[in-house]
């Protein structure tokens, strides 16, 4: 089973990665490129990224070798739908040399897989955005939000950011000086914290500071929340409470009450050391006190398995899984 070779890629709005394994779990090559999500880039662009970071995975590696492979990707049913994209990615594949069959899965999935091989459960992210989904036998049943920043990611980095500003644009209505979180806040944005006792000036060069940019960069001020929240900082520990509620409720849409199935924690916010992840840690076991929890980890892997399961040597998907991608 060792000859039999399958490869793996998780593709990102900034980075892709791509991974070649054999069915023994030897890791034979690993390549990361640029963003390759074609909604983001192009096509083309990104098809460019996808060759590059698979000409590094099988850099040594005879690509005849190759039997199956799987390309996660947030979008993933735009490009299938897309006959340019499909095209473009189809070349990339075959530059690399491949003449194996692929397949594309929504990024969701494929961070579903890097926690558990069980076939059914759900899979929560929180990013920049934040997604819930049903996993039922290794394919993507039931979403619920993924609205992006105007009609939802309720919980999201985004969102945490945008709250943040509002409670500070709230104590200066109010004319009260904000806390340390809406210190650090205002400095981020203005540069400084000076705030003029009952002035609107400041409240309206805030409005300027962040309208004038991309509303989705409202995540980068997610990490000062989760700071202030580490210290203590009451207004932070309310949002990271709330955000925990947002998340838990959006799984809730779609994951029946008292289920055991795994729950996978997904993205930056959920899969680190952080009083957000915890928090919503407590509130999936409030829910769903039988079920287990995993944290979401190396996706290229996961995708690489995922193109393995289905090869007909492959008799043991779950001690194929161990091998394969490890989990946390």
């Amino acid at each position: 089973m060792s000859g039999t070779v399958v490869v793996g890629l998780d593709v990102g709005g900034t980075s892709t990665r791509a991974t070649a394994v054999t069915l023994d779990g030897e890791r034979l090559g690993t390549g990361r490129a640029g963003g390759g999500n074609p909604t983001s880039h192009g096509a083309e662009a990104a098809a460019r990224e996808l060759r590059s970071a698979l000409l590094a995975a099988l850099s040594g590696v005879d690509p005849a070798r190759v039997r199956a492979g799987v390309i996660g990707l947030a979008g993933a049913g735009r490009l299938l739908a897309d006959p340019d994209g499909r095209a473009a990615f189809d070349r990339a594949w075959h530059d690399a040399g491949l003449r194996c069959p692929y397949a594309v899965h929504g990024d969701a999935l494929v961070a579903y897989a890097s926690g558990t091989a069980a076939p059914d459960g759900t899979i929560l992210i929180a990013g920049t955005g934040a997604i819930a989904a049903q996993v039922r036998d290794l394919r993507l049943d039931r979403v619920a939000d993924g609205h992006g920043w105007l009609l939802g990611d309720a919980g999201s980095g985004f969102w945490l950011g945008r709250e943040a500003v509002r409670r500070v644009l709230a104590d200066l209505d109010r004319g009260e000086t904000p806390g340390p979180l809406g210190t650090a806040v205002l400095r981020d944005l203005l540069g400084s914290a000076e705030v003029a006792p009952r002035s609107r000036d400041t409240v309206d060069t805030l409005i300027q500071a962040v309208t004038r940019r991309p509303p989705v960069e409202l995540a980068r001020l997610a990490p000062l929340v989760v700071t202030a929240a580490v210290d203590g900082e009451p207004v932070a520990r309310g949002l990271v409470d709330e955000a925990a509620g947002h998340l838990a409720a959006s799984a809730a849409r779609i994951r029946p009450a008292g289920a055991t199935t795994p729950i996978v924690l997904g993205g930056g916010l959920l899969t680190g050391d952080t009083p957000l992840a915890a928090a919503v840690r407590a509130e999936v076991r409030r829910h769903w006190p039988e079920a287990p929890v995993r944290l979401a980890g190396d996706g290229a892997a996961a995708a690489a398995w995922l193109a393995a399961r289905d090869l007909p040597e492959v008799t043991d998907p779950e001690a194929l899984h161990a091998r394969l991608v490890p989990t946390r």
